[in-house]
């Protein structure tokens, strides 16, 4: 069982019980495709995946929640729309407030911007086309409960897949964003869906809530993942560098008292 991986190269770790004592919910909502990979991303990197039903309104005494990829109740009137009213979501705002970490991936970012959990909206990409490659990111911020595995500036490869992909926002908040170090991925060298000044994700103020358009579920496991790697090249489908999301997670909730 493959567990979290050094920064900077490929080591393994032993299965760690204080790590799987971690909860990790994903919620899947009707038109969700990616909450299994969500799943075994967390149980990859050593912690316990626990499903969770969008009109339940119970989180079952997770630690942290993801908001996976997908469509959810098929992109009706905008991505995340109606998600957002969820039963389920009316808990994920109010535990995000008390400082539980929120990951939203795609559809989840998307949702996260919905429920005014992050600000700015997504809209469709700027050439209207559907986007599906693996994608550089840049990591700029390194201090969120998403993020901590990685150096500051490190770059990642993960795929990317959507059609409501392009970040935008008014001025005033993409200062914000920038000014309060908020823009915690960003898209290196090309920009592959016209997102305001190359954000691929962001943060909330307190650091517990991200969400970025790319799929860091997809780049875990090597043999299916992305066939080149940040940290060099790894040969076809081995590259992993999404899986330090996973494990930024689960070490700073251990690191918090987690048991």
């Amino acid at each position: 069982m493959l567990s979290t991986p050094l920064i900077g190269d490929f080591s393994v770790a032993p299965e760690n019980d204080a790590l799987r004592a971690v909860r990790i919910g994903v919620i899947t909502f009707p038109g969700t495709l990616d909450d299994r990979d969500a799943a075994r991303a967390v149980t990859i990197a050593g912690g316990t995946a626990v499903g969770l039903w969008h009109a339940e309104a119970n989180l079952q005494s997770v630690d942290a929640v993801i908001i996976p990829g997908g469509f959810s109740y098929g992109d009706y009137l905008r991505a995340g729309a109606i998600a957002r009213f969820a039963p389920l979501m009316e808990k994920v705002v109010d535990a995000a407030a008390g400082g539980m970490p929120v990951l939203g991936i795609c559809n989840g970012f998307q949702i996260l911007t919905e429920a005014h959990l992050l600000p700015g909206s997504m809209v469709k990409n700027n050439h209207l086309k559907f986007s599906c490659a693996d994608q550089l990111l840049r990591v700029e911020n390194n201090s969120t409960a998403w993020t901590s595995a990685y150096e500051q500036g490190a770059g990642m490869v993960v795929p990317l897949k959507n059609q409501d992909g392009q970040y935008v926002a008014d001025e005033k908040t993409l200062d914000e964003l920038e000014g309060e170090g908020r823009v915690v991925f960003r898209y290196d060298g090309d920009n592959p869906n016209g997102s305001r000044r190359g954000i691929a994700g962001i943060t909330n103020a307190a650091g517990n809530v991200v969400g970025l358009m790319p799929h860091p579920e997809h780049a875990v496991e090597p043999g299916f993942g992305p066939d080149s790697s940040a940290y060099g090249e790894v040969g076809l489908g081995y590259g992993t560098d999404g899986l330090r999301i996973f494990s930024s997670v689960l070490n700073s909730l251990v690191a918090g008292g987690k048991s």
